[in-house]
């Protein structure tokens, strides 16, 4: 019933287990007896969730509480509770009784509720309302007392709703108040916390109930407990990390009383931080940022303490019930159903980890406290880190201020028993997670496998966990992969399982190795001894060499309790500074700072001095220099840098680079350009580029006044504010501001006016371009939260992100990063395809680019440290790591980030000392400080003019970059070097501040002459000696100068281990170097090779000069850009000599001291012969006693290594000659021919340089950011084959964002449609060029834009305008807009072809040419049109348009519109009989719903019956009303059937002629257009065929509407006659207007402009008497149009291209179906033939635009036997019949005409050339090329034809004749002897019986040799010709 006492477990049962489990082990084959505490609480796995899951509200209270008190009577598996149903008609509501009255505190909390004497009031919980107390009144003998113990068994309450008394069973009573369990109810589980009132006399929630036995009972093995950490889905069990860590919170007294109310009603902003007491407690910070950063509560229901611990202990008032509810925080509930899995980054380095930390898994804590010792900090010089494991965490009281707990441990271990979802496809519940024990002894081999100076990393134990789960499981996974499971696997066994008792005697075994460096102590009872133990052993310094301690409690049952307490001192440092934000990093130092703590370590350094303090010696040497500088100073120090005036030799190499774009700048560009484009080119409409006339943009950048300024600069150089016509020539600063917008708190009026702009402008494309996006990525609801946060925090968010930008269609928005890894998670809103990265430069070793430059990045300088390579660039400093260490033990109070400042800046002090002759402070500093000072105050002595190097300083923090820049300056001025080198102190919020002095300078070297110049940028200090101290948390894209040569990294936050911070700070050394020398590797030094340890405290002069000198110059891989390698001392002259300057006791001199007076100069030119000559005199002249002097450098400095100077003299050779040829060589120069060498803290140096076993580097695989975690710990690892698309899957599969991060909320079910479709992202390496790269994208994309306004049209003169008849007369006046009909019936026709793309046709002979002019000179090949001549035109508001247009208007028109959805179209048969091809012809229409208008159907069948057809009376404006009918073939995407805008929006009837194969793609295309589907017999035919059934179609379709319009009353004659064929390249249409308003008559002056297709049209169809003109057009457009070609308005002549055709009087005049070229040359000449009026208007002029695809292009002829696509010549079309010649795939009539085109001089060689005699071709016009000229007549009786009385033709050419030719008709003709005849015809037979219809071998003399055909198959239908010659 539920009664038992839970203080004491039943011996009985006890006994009975036992006595049980000894039998079974004697009975079983089985070695390993079943553990009897196994037996007690194990609980089976096969039961797991299903039984618990219904009783688990998923909120973290609950597990917390249920894992306290679950084991308190489980001593047997647990059975499925079934509660008694309720009585009828009682009340079941959850916080009701069944009397219906309300029990819930909230509610009752101010009655006045009657308790009898003896009882107290409790509060009961109910799994049903996990928020909600419920009152219940109990009496106290049943409860506890204060030390858990002396309640009575059994049970006795009353219902204070109903006031029913006497419940003598929990089990009654818990249904009488409608707990509804699910499990056995127990009043220890269910009665939690005493009810008290507080001074306001309100109920509230007391202090919990104190049941005692937690840890008695089985604390893990408890079902719910087990089953919920192991077995929930991976998104439910990946813990989630959380605020704060109660046992530190639990001891912070500072929170007030009564805070509860609040904090339980409101969001956690409003909870109260614990007062700041000055105390030294970064767990206050922590708790303090903790809060404040709750935004991204990881909590999934109510976080509250789960109780007070059980023994009052300071930190703890039972009077105040505040000190637990104050830390009741109601979660965001916009993010309570978050996925939890909120994995940290690392042990060592959860980034922000106090966000990230303490909260994620409250720590569950029981059984009795654990004092934390006084004073515990103060006698072990370290805060010990507690990461809790498995199991419960024992309560801790005392001195809490000295320990750290953290649940990163405990959130990774439940995070890789979570399977992933990749691994549910095999079945969950087959293959089970890594145990327990398995974890905990992996851990220790982890932690016994590190190094001393090593830190555990989480990702590493992560990888060590998944790869020992697949490998156990691989069986499995590769037998599911290969089968379907079957219905019920069973459970596989594991292999050789690690039980709970052998864990510890493994754990030993495994730590017995590593010299005590991991202790494992063993506890019988609980974790809580193992900890005292841990304690006291700390205490009593019991393990001073121990770095970790892991305690183990495995011995009560099967599940374990485990905590591993970090007691290294390093160690414990960097994890318990890594919890830190970096928010509450600068507030401890500050505080540190401020409070004077750091006090403690001036005076320690003061000590060290052997002369007193420091700065005694400084005043002192300071006092004996003051005055004219003595010699004792060195020379390269006493001669400052001066400017030099006099003229004499300056320094040449000094080149200040401006913006240039390098060739993968521009590819880059390229790249961005084609992706925007298939945004515009995709089906989703997302971009309409059509739309755009111009390009704007808008910066945004960090707020870094340096970066901003440095954008400021290239912008304004890049001339793209002038190319995209945003400004005008005089560019101001104030001008280019406008484009560029720093992202801080001034940054919305900038964004309000872009977004207003873009309204405003909707033809404008507006970029907006995030530079270095990766930067602040935090989310605006954190703002909202907490509104007392930084303005800035969640701009981006609240700019980037906000509906304008997302809706505007005019807006791209480009993110710029070079650690895109942030942007690439499971909610981005960037999609894959939308991503651009960095082309490789080389591939395969081969340059793509052309570059003359080497980048430099990461790989290259991890590179250089491997062996076999130049020295390495990236290096650590162990002597200083060692100095920080041992400090970091003597001063454990304060930060190491002060420490390592602190020691860094009295090295530099001491080496600027050193270097001027204090050479006693050499001992106080290290190699690698020495060698960077040296060089830089040398450097600028080594140039004529003074140029010296950059040294970056960086220090993160900014209140101690503001000490070390005042001590600096401090030491500087005492040393009287304020000239020689500048120190400036970089602050990201503000600009830069340089000396008066060094400002000259710089002017002076960038001949700048502006008086009120300063630098803004760092690029601008180039040549400028100086240190720059780089402060700010994160470098937010500032670059660096070229003459940058050492990138100080050792003060950079070594425990926020994350990708994008490290890759960031590395990224500030990189840069380009120059290759133009030939690569081969530099050769290490010997001493090097041998040592690799000494790398980074040895690196002494010799070295470098070796490196610098002759392999640098002769065998370095590149001559560096920017930034070198090992410089030390060699920046002087000679390294020996250089060595000298702060190694001699006295006075040692750089380049002499007798020469002083000489220049470098002159001294090297002196020497040169001598140091050439002689290795031996390498140096310049010096001090008789600097040999000595230079001798005890040697020893002094090297002290580490044997002498290495040893090998200098050979090595250094060739340096010194090459140099001194060379004159002395500038630094800068020297700088910038090599990368800069880097120097990094140990440990980031440790995990940049190592790798994994597959080369990939170990930083690769860190948390990519800070903001982001991993989706699960079961991830496949990255691979070092990744390239960068597939790391991008990578972050998008495996990474998910916190909630602080924007783009948390971003999450749809439909996945797609969380990617915004216009955003892009461009990641490329830090310093690459990606800005030169974005601006040079926005230049091609205006200029794209303005091409696609533009269009390549055809510009060409007319041909044979010579050949015009010149006459006086004109018909019509210049300026009448119709033709007259008589007058055009008295016009000639002009027979000459003047279309340019006719030239090289063969001319047509209207008269007798007087003589043989060659026509053929221009003859262009058959690809002729590809090199006609084109213009670039702007498109009008008129123009036609492709498929690539979108606008709104014309939506609708194209069918886009949602009312006209693709399938909203029909398919009408259209049938009619056509004598000529003797069958019925059956056509198709698709007819979309939205035209239907334009048709008759016919009432019952929906049949189509005609096209509707206007009158020829009708007048509307809106209206045109002839149908237009485009052929097309080939053009679904580029032909130009888009009229709406050359229409001007007016009605009109357009109909799209198409092949029956091409009617899908043309639908899909233009699904609102008509299309007339041609027969599949005319697949293959020609433009012929279309313009045959177009016109015989529309003839039909006349008739018909005469016919149905007649009934209603109008006269056939008027109905519209007249139809348009229009080419698909038609683009544009032109007006001319002229002006007559001369004085004279004939004087008139014309313009030519743009008009709309619908006013000529109207123009036209409003012509006088239309319906007589048989054909009317207009001419082809050229900008050389002479003015007498439109003085006459009107031509009668052939018309091309635009043709409006009058259907009923051309019924007798067909096209050629059959035709592919020239059909609309020989459809004219029959229309002129057949007595019809043809008129062009020459006022009316159409462009065509050049399409390279499609049309007659599409006609390609290849061999029909073979499928080698090799082209064949026109003369092999054609062959001799039944030859075996190779038959061709093209149709007949193509090979003929293409064959003639040719190579017609082959049938007609008397006619080549000879213009005055034509040959005679009847009723057709066949292209005989240019060099032949053609007589056109007809046979038709009645035609019109010129004269030939008098013509004496050279050939006849009989094509397919008809009936009306005869051979009385070709009598009338006279040929020339030997003039040839060839006779065309469809067969050999119709040949034959031509030939004897015709008479003609009365005149014609035939050879059986003369005939042939074309290259076709018989079932192709070939034609065949006989040639013959005249007698």
């Amino acid at each position: 019933m539920g009664n038992s006492y839970a203080g004491q477990l039943k011996t009985t049962r006890f006994e009975e287990v036992l006595h049980n489990s000894i039998e079974a082990s004697l009975r079983s084959n089985n070695l390993v007896p079943r553990p009897v505490f196994s037996q007690l609480y194990l609980e089976a796995e096969q039961q797991l969730s299903s039984l618990e899951a219904g009783s688990r509200v998923d909120n973290e209270e609950e597990e917390e509480e249920e894992e306290d008190e679950e084991g308190s009577e489980s001593s047997s598996p647990p059975i499925t509770y079934q509660m008694k149903p309720p009585p009828e008609g009682c009340c079941t509501t959850d916080g009701f009784c069944q009397a219906g009255k309300d029990l819930r505190l909230v509610s009752i909390s101010n009655e006045q509720i009657e308790v009898p004497s003896g009882f107290l009031l409790v509060g009961a919980k109910s799994p049903n309302l996990p928020d909600h107390l419920l009152v219940c009144a109990v009496d106290k003998r049943f409860l506890p007392d204060d030390q858990g113990r002396n309640a009575l068994l059994g049970f006795s309450g009353n219902c204070v709703g109903c006031s029913k008394k006497g419940f003598c069973y929990f089990t009654e009573f818990s249904n009488h108040i409608n707990l509804k369990l699910t499990t056995q109810p127990k009043k220890q589980k269910h009665l939690k916390y005493y009810l008290v009132r507080n001074a306001q006399g309100t109920l509230t929630k007391g202090s919990a109930i104190c049941w005692k036995g937690a840890e008695f009972r089985s604390r893990q093995s408890s079902s719910s407990a087990r089953s919920n950490t192991l077995f929930q889905p991976p998104e439910n069990t990946s813990s989630s990390t959380a605020v704060v860590n109660e046992p530190v919170l639990a001891a912070h007294s500072g929170v007030q009383a009564g805070m509860h109310q609040m904090a339980s009603d409101h969001l956690p902003s409003t909870v109260c931080y614990p007062v700041y007491n000055g105390k030294d407690s970064p767990q206050q910070h922590s708790a303090k940022s903790n809060l404040s950063s709750v935004t991204r509560p990881s909590v999934l229901g109510t976080l509250t303490n789960s109780g007070p611990p059980k023994k009052r202990h300071k930190g703890w008032s039972p009077e105040s019930p505040s000190s637990n509810e104050a830390w009741h925080l109601q979660p965001n509930p916009q993010i309570a159903n978050r996925n939890k899995n909120e994995a940290g980054g690392g042990l060592s380095c959860l980034p922000h980890a106090a966000m990230a930390g303490p909260m994620s898994s409250p720590v569950v804590t029981s059984g009795e406290p654990v004092s934390v010792p006084d004073n515990l900090l103060k006698i072990y010089k370290a805060k010990p880190v507690l990461f809790k494991g498995h199991g419960n965490f024992p309560y801790l009281c005392g001195n809490l201020n000295d320990v750290i707990v953290s649940p990163l441990l405990y959130t990774c271990y439940r995070n890789s028993q979570s399977l992933s979802r990749a691994y549910e496809q095999y079945g969950a519940s087959t293959i089970q997670p890594i145990s327990d024990e398995m974890q905990l002894l992996l851990t220790v081999y982890y932690l016994v496998q590190l190094a001393s100076d090593q830190v555990p990393l989480i990702e590493d134990l992560e990888q060590i966990f998944m790869r020992s789960w697949r490998e156990s499981h691989l069986s499995e996974i590769r037998q599911y992969q290969q089968a379907i499971p079957q219905a019920f696997p069973q459970v596989p066994g594991p292999i050789a399982p690690v039980t709970s008792a052998q864990l510890p005697w493994l754990a030993g075994l495994a730590a017995s190795s590593c010299n005590d460096s991991v202790h494992i102590i063993e506890c019988s009872y609980s974790l809580a001894e193992g900890l005292s133990e841990m304690f006291k052993m700390l205490i009593e310094g019991k393990l001073v060499k121990t770095n970790y301690v892991v305690i183990i409690c495995a011995c009560r049952n099967r599940a374990i309790d485990s905590c591993i307490a970090v007691t290294g001192k390093y160690q414990a440092r960097i994890l318990s500074e890594s919890m830190l934000t970096p928010t509450e990093y600068q507030k401890e130092v500050s505080y540190e700072l401020v409070t004077g703590k750091v006090d403690a370590l001036g005076a320690f350094f003061s000590t060290l001095c052997p002369d007193g303090d420091v700065d005694v010696l400084l005043d002192k040497f300071c006092q004996e220099n003051r005055g004219p500088i003595s010699s004792s100073l060195p020379a390269s120090v006493s001669k400052p840098a001066t400017v030099d005036v006099v003229g004499t030799a300056g320094c040449t190499n000094y080149n200040f680079e401006r913006h240039q774009i390098r060739p993968f700048q521009l590819a880059v560009a390229q790249k961005l350009l084609s992706h925007v484009c298939s945004i515009a080119d995709s089906s989703t409409q997302n971009l309409d580029l059509g739309s755009f006339e111009k390009v704007d943009f808008l910066i945004c950048v960090p707020p870094s006044e340096v970066t901003y300024q440095q954008t400021l600069f290239h912008l304004w150089h890049s001339g793209v504010l002038l190319e995209l016509g945003l400004e005008k020539e005089h560019l101001t600063k104030q001008r280019v501001e406008q484009y560029v917008v720093k992202l801080d708190t001034e940054a919305q009026s900038k964004f309000k006016t872009f977004l207003q702009n873009s309204m405003q402008n909707p033809h404008t494309l507006f970029v907006l371009i995030h530079d270095h996006a990766h930067w602040d990525l935090v989310s605006s609801t954190v703002h909202g939260l907490y509104p007392q946060s930084d303005p800035a925090v969640g701009l981006v968010d609240r700019l980037l992100n906000c509906r304008e930008v997302k809706e505007s269609p005019n807006i791209v928005t480009l993110h710029v990063t070079s650690f895109p890894y942030a942007l690439q998670t499971q909610h981005t809103r960037i999609s894959p395809y939308n991503e651009i990265h960095w082309p490789s430069l080389y591939n395969n070793g081969a340059d793509l680019y052309h570059e003359n430059k080497k980048y430099y990045g990461l790989s290259e300088f991890v590179e250089s440290t491997l062996s076999g390579h130049s020295l390495p660039l990236l290096r650590y400093d162990s002597s200083f790591e060692a100095m920080v260490m041992a400090l970091g033990k003597r001063f454990p109070r304060l930060h190491s980030a002060v420490i390592r400042t602190f020691v860094l800046v009295q090295h530099y002090s001491a080496a600027m000392m050193a270097v001027c002759g204090l050479s006693q402070m050499k001992n106080y500093t290290t190699v690698e400080t020495l060698e960077i000072t040296q060089n830089l105050i040398n450097s600028s002595r080594q140039c004529p003019s003074g140029h010296g190097l950059m040294v970056v300083l960086r220090i993160p923090c900014i209140p101690l970059a503001a000490v070390a820049y005042e001590r600096l300056n401090h030491v500087r001025e005492r040393l009287a070097l304020e000239d020689h080198f500048e120190i400036i102190l970089g602050n990201p919020n503000s600009g830069i501040t340089v000396g008066k002095h060094f400002v000259e300078q710089l002017k002076i070297w960038q001949k700048i002459e502006d008086a009120e110049w300063s630098p803004q940028t760092y690029l601008e200090l180039e040549g400028l000696p100086c240190i720059l101290i780089f402060s700010g948390m994160d470098p937010q894209g500032e670059s660096l100068p070229r003459s940058l040569r050492y990138c100080d990294l050792r003060l950079i936050n070594s425990s926020c281990l994350v990708r994008t911070a490290l890759e960031q700070e590395l990224g500030l050394a990189a840069y380009f170097v120059s290759s133009e020398t030939p690569t081969e590797k530099l050769v290490s030094n010997d001493v090097l090779e041998s040592d690799p340890e000494k790398l980074s405290s040895t690196d002494n002069e010799d070295e470098e000069t070796v490196t610098e000198g002759s392999t640098s110059e002769k065998r370095s891989p590149v001559k560096r850009e920017r930034s070198g390698s090992h410089d030390s001392a060699a920046s002087s002259v000679s390294s020996k000599t250089s060595s000298t300057a702060f190694c001699s006791e006295k006075s040692p001199p750089s380049v002499t001291a007798g020469d002083t007076g000489k220049s470098t100069h002159q001294i090297l030119s002196s020497s040169t012969e001598e140091n050439v000559n002689n290795p031996e005199k390498q140096r310049p002249k010096t001090d008789k006693d600097s040999k000595s002097n230079a001798k005890t450098a040697q020893g002094s400095i090297t002290s580490s290594s044997p002498s290495p100077f040893s090998s200098s003299s050979a090595s250094s050779v060739p340096t010194h000659s090459s140099f001194v040829l060379q004159a002395p060589q500038c630094s800068m120069t020297k700088a910038s021919q090599q990368p800069p060498i880097v120097y990094l803290p140990k440990l980031v140096y440790d995990i940049v340089t190592s790798a994994d076993s597959t080369g990939l580097p170990k930083s690769s695989s860190l948390l990519p950011y800070h903001s982001v975690m991993w989706a699960s710990s079961f991830r496949p690892l990255m691979s070092k084959m990744m390239t960068c698309t597939e790391q991008s899957l990578y972050y998008r599969q495996w990474t998910v964002p916190k909630p602080i991060h924007m783009d948390y909320n971003n999450r749809n079910e439909g996945r797609m449609d969380t990617f915004h479709p216009r955003r892009l992202l461009l990641s490329g390496p830090p310093q690459i060029g990606k800005t030169g790269a974005y601006l040079q994208f926005l230049s091609i994309l205006s200029r794209m834009l303005i091409r696609l306004t533009e269009v390549d049209v055809y510009d060409e003169e007319e041909i044979n305008t010579d050949l015009k008849e010149e006459s006086s007369q004109y018909y019509h006046q210049p300026g009448d807009a119709w033709p007259d009909l008589e007058t055009m019936k008295k016009m000639p026709f002009d027979y000459t072809i003047h279309d340019p793309k006719y030239e090289d046709a063969s001319f047509i002979c209207s008269r007798i040419l007087m003589k043989n002019e060659d026509r053929s000179a221009n003859r262009k090949q058959e690809d002729l049109y590809m090199h006609r001549q084109t213009t670039r035109m702007r498109l009008s508001k008129y123009a036609a348009y492709n498929t690539y247009h979108h606008c709104e208007q014309c939506h609708q028109y194209m069918g886009f519109n949602p009312r006209y959805q693709l399938y909203e179209s029909t398919l009408h048969a259209f049938a009619f009989s056509y004598s000529m091809l003797g069958e019925e012809i059956q056509l198709h229409f698709i007819i979309p719903k939205s035209k239907e208008h334009h048709f008759v159907f016919s009432h019952p069948g929906r049949q189509l019956e005609s096209m509707r057809l206007p009158l020829v009376t009708d007048q509307s404006q809106d209206y045109i009303k002839s149908p237009t009918f485009t052929p097309t073939t080939g053009r679904h995407e580029h032909g130009l059937f888009n009229l709406y805008h050359a229409m001007d929006g007016a009605s009109h009837l357009h109909v799209l002629v198409v092949k029956e194969y091409e009617m899908a793609i043309y639908k899909k295309y233009w699904p609102n257009h008509i299309m007339l589907v041609l027969p599949s017999i005319f697949n293959s035919a020609g433009v012929g065929a279309a313009h045959f059934l177009i016109k015989e179609l529309s003839y039909h379709n006349l008739e018909l509407e005469r016919n149905r319009q007649e009934e209603l009353g109008i006269k056939p004659q008027d109905i519209w006659p007249f139809i348009v064929i229009s080419d698909d390249s038609c683009v544009m249409w032109n007006a001319v207007e002229i002006d007559c308003s001369g004085e004279r008559k004939s004087e008139y002056t014309w313009t030519e402009r743009n008009v709309s297709l619908k006013q000529i049209l109207q123009h036209i169809e409003s012509t006088p008497n239309v319906t007589h003109y048989a054909l009317i057009g207009m001419r082809k457009w050229s900008s050389k149009t002479k003015s007498g070609e439109i003085k006459e308005p009107f031509s009668c002549c052939h018309i091309h291209d635009f043709v409006m055709l009058n259907v009923d009087l051309t019924q007798n005049v067909q096209y050629n179906q059959n035709r592919f070229m020239c059909d609309d040359v020989d459809f004219n000449l029959r229309a002129h033939s057949a007595g019809l009026l043809i008129c062009r208007f020459n006022q009316f002029s159409v462009m065509k635009k050049q399409i390279a695809v499609g049309g007659q292009r599409s006609f390609h002829i290849k061999s029909k036997v073979s499928d080698n696509p090799v082209s064949i010549a026109p003369a092999q079309y054609i062959c001799a019949p039944d030859s075996k010649h190779t038959f061709l795939a093209a149709p007949a009539q193509l090979l003929l005409e293409k064959y003639l085109q040719y190579h017609s001089h082959r049938f007609f060689p008397l006619s080549l050339k000879n213009y005055c005699h034509p040959v005679l071709s009847v009723d057709c016009y066949l292209n005989l090329g240019p060099q032949i000229s053609i007589c056109y007549v007809s046979s038709r009786p009645h035609s019109l034809n010129v004269s030939c009385s008098d013509m004496v033709f050279s050939g006849l050419l009989l094509y397919l004749c008809d009936s009306f030719v005869v051979a009385s008709f070709l009598k009338k003709f006279h040929f020339l002897k030997g003039a040839t005849l060839c006779v065309i015809c469809q067969d050999r037979n119709s040949l034959r019986q031509t030939v004897v219809r015709l008479e003609l071998e009365d005149e014609w003399q035939f050879r059986l040799r003369d005939e042939f055909q074309t290259a076709n198959a018989k079932e192709d239908k070939p034609l065949f010709f006989l040639t013959g010659r005249h007698i």
